[in-house]
């Protein structure tokens, strides 16, 4: 009889930044995925605050809903923002 393999399938933890932190988006892991206006934006200042999660499917994981410091509402991937 074959050996049955198991894989965990179970997402890896994470430490996601918590609601109201304030961050700082890294530009240089956005700038292949946003539009122009957002690099001109994150390039004036790269700061707000995290103000919810969002589910992600492409990447997996969870991503951060950011609040800038100008009101616009963006969401980054975890390792994309510190």
């Amino acid at each position: 009889m074959p050996e049955i393999k198991y894989f965990n399938s179970m997402a890896k933890p994470t430490s996601l930044s918590r609601i109201g932190s304030k961050i700082k988006i890294n530009i240089e892991r956005v700038r292949d995925r946003i539009p122009s206006y957002l690099i001109d934006q994150l390039s004036e200042d790269p700061r707000g605050t995290v103000i919810d999660y969002k589910m992600t499917d492409g990447r997996g994981g969870i991503g951060v809903v950011i609040k800038m410091n100008n009101g616009s509402k963006h969401w980054f991937f975890e390792d994309e923002v510190s």
